[in-house]
């Protein structure tokens, strides 16, 4: 206790025994004055458990706790700011959710995402002061997609690609995988290459077919798992290879028989590519044109045989629109500008099975936070239909959007989709033979408009409730027999 020269009384270290009437009694040579005030003396208020630093993974929901002791007749009052910026919880902003009851102020996360990596204040306010604690939360994920893909040089077996590496989301990049896509291929594959570190930014695929239209694209992993593609890189063919036999007695138009070895390789039931060996430049035959496919079925009329000319250096060619699980004979002959040469030997040709006709059934699907577990029947095939190698899952955000495709050997998949966008997805198999028919179109709806499962995508029609009924009772009656 304290009595300045100005009548002031100071306390210092207030307890609660402090408290009470004090009585300020002023005298001089005229009389007394005095006046008496009370003294209420409160709890201090503490935060007894406040937030503290976080590393965690995107997509996890996380509680950041901020909890006070204080005096039960004040009234606390818990305020967040992320970065500098209040967080208006009454607005009920999207993942954020305020827990807890009188003295308790912890903030709920929910499905973190990369962009809430900062600095979290909680500030606790009463009548008689201010409080307040921060922590740091880092987030991290898959890195982003590499940019700036190119192809530097490309022969008929190689490609020499360079990228430049995309964000590593707070966790360092490990390793990069290259990936192609050609006209023949289902989907993308990964290509040979030597081992490429986080730290490469340049690669030389090997193993390429010549003379064939090729896309690369490069896909970056870290220790949180594999992120988004790249874009594809720019559509460019390899060169045609040179031949490994050269033919002799060759003669361009009206010669003897020409000797071309012939390859072929059936890449559907509908689909084959015929390739051949060039036939070299002589004097007696000058420079070959181009050359004629021929192909035709053991049944064919001379009428109905296939031809096809490609011109120049070409020494590959594709056949579409053939009949499935068929025997084809092809024969290649050159052409310049005397004619035609004889044909080769035929070699004989079968078209692949036709692709499963059944689209895959009994569709089901689960969305939990923004994961999508789906769920189908295996597709059985007839015996005259290609055998069902996998499955393609695709989906985009509306009708008019772009699709992207998901491949998988399983009859589950599971996908990662945003909040707020309906998603439409369908699922059809691969095989041999093609790609088989495609589910119905299933439309996964926003979050915010979501109950717990969905239904396909239908026309209206009077089967539309019965479905309805259907679906809701298979999966409303599951947790009742568990």
């Amino acid at each position: 206790v304290f009595l300045s020269e100005d009548g002031s009384l100071r306390l210092y270290n207030v307890t609660r025994s402090d408290a009470g009437s004090y009585t300020c009694i002023a005298t001089n040579q005229f009389g007394i004055a005095k006046n008496t005030g009370s003294l209420v003396v409160k709890e201090r208020t503490v935060i007894t458990v406040p937030p503290s630093k976080m590393d965690v993974t995107v997509g996890e929901s996380i509680v950041l706790p901020c909890q006070v002791s204080h005096d039960p007749s004040i009234e606390v009052v818990f305020i967040w700011s992320f970065n500098g910026d209040v967080i208006d919880l009454k607005k009920g902003v999207a993942h954020f959710e305020r827990i807890g009851g009188e003295a308790v102020g912890d903030l709920m996360i929910r499905n973190i995402q990369l962009n809430h990596s900062g600095k979290y204040l909680c500030t606790v306010k009463t009548t008689l002061e201010i409080l307040s604690a921060v922590a740091d939360i880092i987030v991290r994920g898959p890195p982003g997609p590499p940019e700036d893909v190119k192809v530097e040089h490309i022969s008929s077996t190689t490609s020499q690609l360079s990228w430049r590496p995309g964000s590593d989301n707070n966790s360092p990049i490990q390793i990069f995988t290259i990936q192609a896509r050609t006209p023949f291929s289902v989907g993308w594959q990964a290509v040979s290459t030597e081992i490429l570190s986080g730290k490469t930014y340049n690669a030389t695929v090997v193993g390429l077919s010549p003379w064939v239209e090729y896309e690369f694209r490069v896909v970056a992993g870290n220790n949180i798992g594999i992120g988004e593609p790249s874009e594809p890189s720019e559509l460019l063919r390899t060169k045609a290879s040179v031949p490994v036999v050269v033919p002799t007695n060759i003669n361009g138009g009206g010669g003897s028989r020409s000797e071309l070895v012939i390859t072929w390789e059936s890449f559907s039931a509908s689909e084959m590519e015929v390739s051949w060996n060039a036939i070299a430049w002589n004097r007696n035959t000058g420079r070959v044109l181009g050359y004629e496919v021929l192909y035709w079925t053991d049944d064919s009329k001379e009428s109905t045989i296939g031809k096809i000319r490609v011109s120049g250096n070409v020494t590959t060619k594709n056949i579409t629109r053939l009949k499935a699980n068929t025997i084809y004979f092809v024969s290649v002959r050159a052409y310049n500008t005397a004619g035609t040469g004889p044909s080769s030997p035929p070699v004989n040709v079968t078209t692949k099975k036709s692709p499963p006709s059944q689209p895959p059934a009994n569709i089901a699907w689960k969305l939990t936070n923004s994961k999508l577990c789906l769920n189908w029947e295996h597709v059985k095939t007839m015996e005259n239909e290609s055998e069902v190698l996998g499955y393609k899952i695709l989906y985009r955000q509306n009708r008019h959007s772009k699709t992207h495709i998901l491949e998988t050997n399983n009859t589950s998949a599971e996908l990662l989709v945003p909040f707020e966008e309906d998603y439409l997805i369908e699922i059809r198999t691969v095989s041999d033979g093609g790609d088989g028919s495609s589910s119905e179109q299933i439309r996964i709806p926003k979050m915010s408009s979501l109950s717990s499962r969905g239904l396909p995508v239908l026309e209206p029609s009077i089967h539309f409730v019965s479905v309805v009924i259907m679906i809701f009772y298979c999966f409303a009656i599951q947790p009742l027999t568990q």
